[in-house]
């Protein structure tokens, strides 16, 4: 509560500052932006004798004279009219702009995607985006969530597509949508299906001939949903987005091809008439452009460079920055990533000095719940971390920040009317949690789904399971017999931990924790043993690369043979550890055991949250943990590690029961002792 009322009463000062000083002039800064931003951009013109290159050059990147936006009227409940949607226009020694309905428009975007915030919070996040200011709502559509095996389409709940795009347009936000199929995004495979990586020869984001053929199908459905909700159609979707980022990828020279001949077929013939468009960075622009798509960039702050790249594929078009990184995501082991606020605000008005279209990326990031997060590979592994705060405009939780204050001053200088300020969600602390209960995994093991027997390994999304789709995501347990050390060779993704057990005993109490395997470490020396012993190998997926064509190497599990000595290992036994709610439900009729001091290995911990009769959002820090997941009433809400950055899990509120939660947790190292919660977060 504390936070709020701080976050409140500097809201009012600055929105009441705001509008006092900015309904009916402007800041001496903004002035002086006026008078001299046009001698400063001149100097980076480029010298062209093409006409119509100049015009681009000058009038493109050149100051507007500052004027009040008045859109009241161009809202998609108020806008009756729907013959003309978004086009964009061009007249001689002019700038050239959009016009939505017929009336100039400059789109004001901001990113938040329905599948990283709890459905029972998107209004909230909806009304705060147009109190800021923005008129435009971006999404990405992920694949991977909406079709987790072939033909088995999910849209309920929090992936309603359809609900949120409706939201919107109530709340008065028009919507650019981003179907993919490929998003990047920073989601497990770019937001790719891992059952696509069943087939041995498959080529992700080429034109081979799997991939469009379940691109083609995954199309017929979500298209069929999103053509209702276009303009024409009386809806707010204004523009979609063809395919993302290939420029960076770029492969198939035959696939840019394909895709002009896919925007015609897989969206204008599916019923897609509002404008299409392409997104990629500066550097990539001209190996992502298809002739007849509105190009658009990405962009850290204001380069007149990276516009410069975008004359060369197309002149005459208004410019839309689809991506303006307002911040970064976080990866496990490396540094939380910030951005200046004040850099993000000039960069703003630079944009709409010079009337230029933008998408704030990101808006609100939410988090990564579950096991949708992605990963990078440059050189080594990184698994996204949980949060995907990306230091927003708002933060994780919903909370104003210093961006959004800025913004919505900017924004308040130069839009006739902003709604008022939303209230903002209250947090809470609650008692600590002690887990008094556990379970080793190796006590879990009958409480799985029926094991795979094979006489040789099987990687995670090859496994004959979920109507012959494989694993997604979790982990894999694999056993055999061994009867002899030596220098133990697997290939592993992502990360495997190797011990050997005693026949003779029936838990895990003698277990031997041989080491770690993965990311490069390939050999593991095996003491002698002088009779046979259970050899165990437990691999987590622990994120698949999203960007570059590293995606066609993320199969997950032991992806190949095991030998000690070069003599491969046989006979099987392979558990999937997928840690569904179904899985959980079983897991309650378990008995389960004191917690042992200091327990080391992996195992679960079974613990009470009282949350009161009023449940708040909060966060749980884990301090004396080291490695594993959270799981509250069921919901898995996401990894948590030693190495940092990320040291508090979101919790929403919306998910806590009154008074008595479920907590569990999945350690895989050693146990620890209280888990706590706090008002803040600290990432």
């Amino acid at each position: 509560m504390r936070r709020e009322q701080r976050w409140t009463r500097l809201s009012e000062r600055r929105v009441m500052g705001s509008l006092q000083r900015f309904s009916l002039c402007f800041s001496w800064k903004r002035i002086l932006c006026i008078f001299f931003l046009p001698v400063i951009l001149s100097g980076f013109a480029p010298r062209v004798k093409d006409k119509e290159h100049l015009i681009f050059a000058n009038a493109q990147l050149q100051p507007a004279q500052y004027s009040m936006f008045n859109w009241s009227h161009l809202t998609p409940l108020k806008l009756t009219d729907r013959s003309v949607g978004l086009q964009t226009e061009s007249r001689v020694g002019s700038k050239p702009y959009f016009t939505l309905g017929g009336h100039k428009f400059l789109i004001f975007g901001g990113s938040i995607h329905y599948f990283r915030v709890p459905k029972e919070y998107w209004r909230d996040r909806l009304l705060k985006l147009k109190a800021c200011g923005f008129n435009t709502l971006t999404t990405y559509v992920p694949w991977n969530l909406h079709e987790p095996q072939r033909g088995k389409f999910d849209f309920s709940g929090n992936l309603d597509l359809e609900a949120f795009v409706l939201m919107a347009a109530e709340i008065g936000l028009w919507v650019i949508l981003r179907p993919g199929p490929y998003i990047c995004s920073e989601m497990d495979l770019g937001g790719l299906p891992s059952w696509l990586l069943q087939d041995p020869k498959m080529i992700l984001r080429t034109t081979y001939k799997g991939f469009v053929e379940a691109v083609n199908k995954y199309f017929d459905h979500l298209i069929s949903r999103v053509v209702p909700l276009q303009y024409r159609k009386r809806g707010p979707i204004i523009a979609v987005q063809v395919e993302n980022e290939y420029g960076s990828f770029a492969e198939d020279k035959d696939y840019m091809p394909y895709i002009q001949k896919f925007s015609q077929q897989a969206l204008l013939e599916r019923g897609i008439v509002e404008l299409l468009m392409t997104s990629d960075d500066a550097k990539h622009m001209l190996k992502g452009y298809i002739e007849g798509v509105l190009a658009t960039i990405n962009m850290n702050t204001f380069q007149i460079n990276d516009f410069k790249q975008l004359s060369q594929v197309q002149r005459n078009k208004p410019i839309m920055v689809m991506e303006f990184w307002v911040g970064w995501f976080d990866t496990w082991g490396g540094k939380h990533m910030i951005k200046n606020a004040e850099d993000v605000e000039d960069t703003v008005s630079k944009f709409i000095t010079s009337e230029i279209s933008f998408n704030v990326y990101m808006f609100h990031g939410g988090t990564n719940f579950g096991f949708m997060n992605g990963a990078t590979y440059f050189g080594k592994h990184r698994g996204v971390v949980t949060s995907y705060d990306y230091d927003a405009v708002l933060t994780e939780a919903g909370d104003y920040t210093e961006k959004y204050f800025k913004l919505r001053k900017l924004f308040g200088s130069v839009v006739v009317h902003l709604p008022p300020l939303p209230k903002l969600s209250p947090k809470a602390e609650y008692p600590a949690v002690k887990p008094s209960l556990y379970l080793p995994l190796w006590d879990v093991l009958q409480y799985l789904n029926k094991p795979v027997i094979s006489h040789t390994p099987v990687n995670m999304e090859s496994l004959p399971i979920n109507n012959g789709n494989g694993q997604s995501y979790g982990l894999v347990l694999y056993e055999t017999f061994i009867c002899c050390g030596g220098s133990l060779h697997a290939n592993v993704q992502d990360t495997a931990q190797v011990g050997v057990s005693r026949l003779s005993m029936e838990v895990f109490l003698n277990e031997k924790n041989i080491g770690l395997l993965g990311d490069g470490i390939k050999k593991l020396n095996i003491p002698k043993i002088r009779e046979c012993q259970l050899l165990r190998i437990l691999v987590e997926n622990q994120g698949r690369v999203n960007f570059s064509w590293k995606i066609q190497d993320q199969r997950k599990g032991l992806t190949g043979s095991v030998t000690i000595d070069n003599i491969p290992l046989n006979g099987f036994i392979i558990y999937s550890l997928e840690m569904t709610m179904s899985f959980f439900e079983r897991l309650r009729s378990a008995t389960w055991k004191p917690v042992r001091k200091n327990y080391s290995g992996p195992a679960f911990y079974l613990g009470t949250l009282k949350a009161g009769s009023s449940p708040k959002d909060t966060f749980l820090r884990l301090l004396n943990w080291n490695y594993g997941f959270v799981f509250i009433n069921g919901r898995n809400l996401g990894r948590y590690s030693i190495i940092g950055p990320q040291e508090t899990l979101y919790l929403p509120g919306t998910w806590l029961h009154p008074r008595d939660n479920e907590i569990i947790l999945f350690e895989k190292r050693k146990s620890g002792s209280y888990i706590q919660t706090i008002d803040e977060p600290k990432l």
